[in-house]
């Protein structure tokens, strides 16, 4: 099959500006199949619950946006079952162990490389730059568990169009503190620090593309990747890089930390596709949080293609994984 390169794509096969410019009008229409009953319950359960953290300011009031009508998972579940290999390997609640004393301080993000207007934010003043909004999105990680989150966060689309990207930026790098005081796995070769993801730039601009800043109103906890992290709905949980003090626009595609670690068995885009198994397990279906059996059917871009399919028109989704 064909496979495009980023620059053969036409916009009007990505996502038409229109939307861009109406992400709350169209992540709605894009919903509007929803059971009015199911997204309403989402809307209450966001507003029953929370962890006792500082409650975020500057936060769009109205229904969370969604494109689920399914229950968001309980603040419990969310934070008790992590990937955050900073703070410890594997899936479970070691990050939540080990990541009590974290504390983000005073807390910068460099934006450069191929913009206009690169820029260093003290996270305060980032946070004030943007409105936050509520974004009810199914999270899955590429062990094949699922969880539905009620983000808070800045459409990353935003911040792109801020810093005005030049005609070379192709890509976004975000990558993580490295600071082992603060993250104690970092004291060890578990992985090669500074973890890196990256995003072609038509998927960071993708209205459903943000960057959290919390849950539940919250600030995000340690262990769900605070202060500020990378989400993207219709992808594996390893593209959610997590504590981001940089994000670079570049010409050439980055290597992302598990392409280096694994080559074999992760790729750059990480879109959910449940044809192709991962060398280890399937990822026919799920194990949706707290379940305890994989009996959830996966669905293609985790049930986003309506929304995200058009990005990857023409490419084999099976040699780009």
């Amino acid at each position: 099959m064909l496979i495009k390169k980023p620059s053969d794509i036409p916009s009007s096969e990505i996502t038409p500006k229109s939307l861009y410019l109406r992400r709350r009008e169209f992540i709605q229409a894009s919903a509007a199949g929803l059971v009015a009953a199911g997204v309403a319950a989402c809307g209450e359960e966001v507003g029953a619950q929370g962890g006792g953290l500082a409650k975020l300011p500057n936060v769009k009031t109205g229904s969370p946006l969604s494109l689920t009508s399914e229950k968001p998972s309980t603040y419990d579940n969310i934070t008790s079952y992590n990937n955050f290999y900073e703070f410890a390997p594997g899936a479970g609640d070691g990050p939540k162990q080990n990541s009590k004393n974290f504390k983000p301080g005073n807390w910068k993000i460099r934006i450069d490389g191929e913009v206009a207007k690169p820029a260093d934010y003290q996270l305060e003043d980032f946070l004030k730059a943007y409105t936050l909004e509520e974004c009810i999105y199914r999270h899955r990680c590429v062990e094949a568990w699922s969880l539905v989150v009620p983000w808070v966060g800045i459409p990353m689309k935003d911040v792109v169009d801020k810093v005005m990207p030049t005609s070379r930026a192709k890509y976004v790098k975000m990558t993580t503190l490295v600071d082992p005081g603060k993250f104690p796995m970092q004291k060890t070769d578990l992985l090669p620090w500074p973890y890196v993801e990256g995003l072609r730039l038509d998927e960071a601009r993708h209205p459903l593309t943000i960057l959290a800043v919390g849950i539940y109103g919250e600030v995000l906890p340690a262990q769900n990747g605070a202060p500020i992290r990378l989400v993207v709905p219709w992808k594996y949980g390893f593209k959610g890089v997590k504590s981001i003090v940089r994000m670079e626009f570049v010409e050439n595609q980055p290597k992302n930390t598990w392409q280096v670690m694994a080559p074999n068995e992760y790729g750059f885009y990480a879109n959910v596709n449940p044809m192709v198994d991962h060398p280890r397990w399937s990822q026919a279906t799920e194990r949706h949080l707290p379940g305890l059996f994989k009996n959830t059917k996966t669905l293609m871009f985790n049930g986003y293609a309506d929304q995200v399919a058009s990005l990857y028109n023409g490419m084999d989704l099976r040699k780009n994984f």
